[in-house]
């Protein structure tokens, strides 16, 4: 009887090893234990033939190391040809606004992007209702250019 509970024990140990290790990898951005996770899935099934802990350790180390070695260099060339995401306030570069108050080469004025409220800075004149692009934001102020909205037919 104490050998099974002493086999279910162990594979209850993995199971929640394999569990903490799956959460921990979906609460960050970055893979960073993925490999120990595959690692613990081999453990816990080896867990369910094997008793011995010795046994069920060696193959998580193995396979950890084994899928790190293997998937580690498929990534870093995936990630070197991806390009790179804009976060926070740089995913607004490019991006169009509408002007709420006149806006010249000498004096601030409001535009509104996604609903925003910022304040804008442009080196050629606008007029509210005009329509303007993101070029480059400094702090709370974004520095925009005129839409072009001539059209060629």
């Amino acid at each position: 009887m104490s050998e099974f509970i002493l086999f279910h024990s162990q594979t209850f140990f993995w199971a929640v090893a394999l569990v903490v290790l799956l959460v921990i990898e979906g609460a960050t951005t970055n893979l960073v234990t993925i490999w120990f996770a595959v690692g613990a899935l081999a453990a816990l099934l080896l867990s369910l033939f094997c008793e011995s802990f010795l046994w069920q350790a060696l193959v998580f180390a193995v396979v950890s190391i084994l899928a790190l070695l293997f998937t580690r260099p498929l990534l870093k060339r995936f990630r070197r040809n991806s390009p790179p995401v804009p976060l926070g306030l740089e995913r607004n570069i490019g991006r169009k606004a509408t002007v709420r108050t006149p806006i010249g080469p000498d004096r601030r004025g409001r535009v509104t992007l996604d609903g925003v409220d910022w304040q804008a800075v442009c080196d050629s004149p606008l007029e509210p209702g005009d329509i303007c692009i993101v070029q480059k934001i400094n702090s709370t102020t974004l520095e925009v250019i005129p839409a072009k909205t001539t059209q060629t037919l």
